[in-house]
């Protein structure tokens, strides 16, 4: 399978917004229209979908979500498709996309994460697009820390895009988008950066891929997230595997990075790329210990702490795209496609 990247952002595309999982409450619809008041301001047009809304966990019957999802990936007027964000049962489309048509089509960035690392995933691994892990739509307001890049800039790049760590994080939640819907700035009150699992530096390359370890686990075993067959088709550059842990305790992170690696996940990686993560410890394992039980054993370098997914802030990475990863005098990733 060859990998084929969507073109480049220009001002005056298109970008569509659909909830393909969650939907936006009532009461955070002033964040949403900040987001797409924001885009326009970066000289796009925002097209909204009609699945936006909160009926339940998800924004519309999931029928309705795969049909409008696949006809904005299909649309050659949209040229990215970007989530308010994600939310816990955007697995029920993966089987009622129309994946024929999505084969014909052209590709279309995918921008997000969370619940939609399982799309990005499945789109890369199945049809060889590049996808686009990085803010999802409601966060899409904020301006990055020095060092790290927007997502808009990433899809708009025409050539390689390096990102260095901030050696900055938000060690508490998000902010409140219903009391300050246009929050622009991260409060970015940790220090700390990126390490190597059992010290020293790596100096890697591969191709990127990866999401969320709570959302990876269930697709990995399935034709949606057979990355074992992605390595497989990659084996002569090898894979950067990326991972990052939502709110799991230590005990199911293990069981379910154990599980990803029994699934063939890392057998062609380079590195495993670890994101750093506030999910809660237990008294007898450590996030950190349940990587190291799990991980601990491949003959490849863990990167600890990556600034990627559930804490601020992010780097976005483009699933199928080539990159270096540098941790040592800096801590650094350049990826191209």
């Amino acid at each position: 399978m060859s990998l084929r990247f969507p073109r480049p952002l220009r001002p005056g595309d298109r970008i569509g917004v659909t909830a393909p999982s969650a939907g936006v409450q009532p009461s955070m619809r002033g964040r949403l229209d900040a987001a797409v008041a924001g885009l326009g301001e970066r000289g796009f047009e925002v097209v909204l979908g009609t699945c936006l809304g909160t009926p339940g966990v998800t924004s519309a019957p999931k029928e309705e979500r795969a049909a409008e999802l696949t006809a904005m990936l299909c649309d050659p007027t949209i040229a990215a498709v970007v989530p308010p964000w994600g939310g816990e049962l955007g697995i029920d489309l993966l089987d009622l996309l129309d994946w024929a048509a999505l084969e014909r089509a052209e590709p279309t960035w995918l921008v997000g994460f969370s619940d939609t690392s399982l799309l990005l995933v499945a789109l890369t691994t199945r049809l060889g697009w590049g996808t686009l892990h990085g803010s999802n739509l409601m966060d899409t307001p904020y301006d990055p820390p020095a060092g790290l890049a927007h997502w808009v800039d990433v899809a708009s790049a025409t050539g390689p895009v390096a990102q260095r760590s901030p050696g900055r994080y938000r060690t508490t939640g998000w902010d409140d988008y219903e009391a300050d819907p246009g929050v622009r700035t991260m409060s970015l009150d940790g220090t700390g950066t990126w390490s190597v699992l059992g010290g020293g530096g790596a100096d890697v390359t591969g191709r990127l891929v990866g999401g969320c370890v709570e959302i990876m686990g269930p697709i990995a075993g399935t034709p949606y997230g057979d990355v074992a067959a992605f390595g497989r088709e990659h084996a002569d550059e090898g894979l950067l595997v990326y991972l990052e842990t939502c709110e799991d305790g230590p005990f199911t992170i293990a069981r379910t990075l154990h599980g990803l690696r029994l699934a063939g996940w890392f057998d062609h990686a380079n590195a495993v790329l670890v994101g750093r993560t506030a999910a809660p410890d237990h008294p007898e394992m450590s996030q950190r210990e349940a990587v190291v039980d799990a991980l601990g054993g491949l003959d490849v370098p863990v990167v600890l702490d990556v600034d990627l997914g559930h804490v601020q802030p992010q780097a976005p990475l483009v699933n199928g795209a080539r990159a270096r990863v540098v941790v040592g005098d800096r801590h650094e990733i350049v990826q191209e496609w």
